[in-house]
């Protein structure tokens, strides 16, 4: 338990550094520009990888920094390129997924198996269950009707997740980037 105090500790006092907010800025730039290349499939499915922007915030700066990340990064990227209404559900999942990654892979070493826990409580959390209930309150669809085919393509990209989420953090991670902000 003391552990878990440390982390959200050490990542609440990662926002006092200007290092820390000049490198989230740039993440949130980065999640943009990929967010351009998300594939919208209907208001109820689309494909993208900006959630690898996610990942590597939480590595660097934790749990604190990545849920703020996250909310920052929906709500801009809504302003810029809207799809759909605003619905702060989607918000939320944004700000559970940075708490996910940031209190799963902050100052721990970088180990597949560590970020397939990652993954997999981000998509059946995140994507499976809370976004398919967001479609279902913001769209009145049937949610056991939108259910199958949000599991499918979450269970499709959990491994093409993983494995891109695992090359960047050992990268960051054999080039000690994480040491730059220490």
């Amino acid at each position: 338990m003391e552990d878990i105090k440390e982390i959200f500790l050490f990542s609440y006092n990662e926002l006092k550094k200007v290092k820390t907010i000049t490198t989230v800025a740039m993440f949130v730039a980065l999640s943009i520009i990929l967010g351009a290349f998300t594939v919208q499939i209907g208001n109820f499915l689309k494909i993208g990888f900006s959630s690898l922007t996610t990942v590597s915030i939480g590595y660097l700066f934790g749990p604190i920094v990545g849920s703020i990340f996250g909310a920052i990064t929906d709500i801009v990227k809504y302003m810029i390129k809207p799809t759909g209404p605003f619905f702060p559900g989607f918000t939320f999942n944004a700000v559970i997924a940075g708490l996910i990654y940031g209190s799963l892979l902050y100052k721990k070493p970088v180990s597949i198996t560590r970020i397939l826990v990652a993954e997999v409580l981000v998509s059946f959390l995140c994507n499976i269950l809370l976004g398919t209930l967001w479609l279902n309150i913001l769209y009145g669809k049937a949610f056991l009707a939108i259910l199958p085919m949000r599991v499918v393509k979450n269970m499709i990209l959990l491994p093409i997740n993983s494995f891109m989420a695992f090359a960047i953090l050992k990268f960051m991670e054999q080039h000690n980037l994480r040491k730059n902000f220490d």
